[in-house]
């Protein structure tokens, strides 16, 4: 193995998080959750979308290549597509700062939740989007339409809670 493919590796499992021993996903999930508040949450919504479409991107290509690396079809240690699925779950938020109080917080828990419960359960159509692209491709997009599902559900969660109490949420 090369230099390169260790670090198409260690990208595809989000450093540590996809060696977790249990549930590698959700390892991911909550690492891309952490990681929202300092390196997406801030990003104006066209430079979210374009991150997301990089990583898209360089995740299909690095998951493509750990399929071929560990000679298996959809590695669960492969946790790239998690931290997109997650991300596109928080797009609708706002930023994020140090002020930010416990309902942002637990909003974000809330988007995490969320992203994990469609992710494992996978309802129409995200289970029958794994085939719809060849190899790493449709590990990343089940779970961009999980996130999608995701983003639809917290989108009315902040809007219920934004109609009850207004100003009650800051993201």
């Amino acid at each position: 193995m090369t230099s390169f493919d260790t670090v198409i590796l260690h990208f595809c499992r989000l450093g540590p998080a996809g060696l977790a021993p249990r549930a590698p996903g959700t390892a991911g999930s909550f690492l891309a959750t952490l990681l929202a508040p300092l390196l997406f949450l801030p990003l104006s919504l066209p430079w979210r979308l374009v991150v997301l479409l990089a990583l898209f991107i360089l995740g299909g290509l690095a998951a493509s290549r750990a399929e071929v690396l560990l000679n298996r079809q959809d590695p669960g240690c492969v946790v790239i597509d998690e931290l997109v699925g997650q991300w596109v779950t928080m797009l609708g938020f706002g930023g994020f700062s140090a002020a930010s109080g416990w309902k942002d917080v637990a909003l974000l828990l809330a988007a995490f939740l969320l992203f994990r419960v469609f992710d494992i359960l996978k309802p129409w159509p995200v289970h029958a989007s794994e085939s719809w692209l060849p190899s790493g491709w449709g590990i990343m997009i089940d779970d961009v339409l999980a996130g999608i599902w995701a983003l639809l559900c917290v989108s009315v969660l902040m809007l219920v809670i934004n109609l009850m109490f207004p100003g009650a949420l800051t993201l």
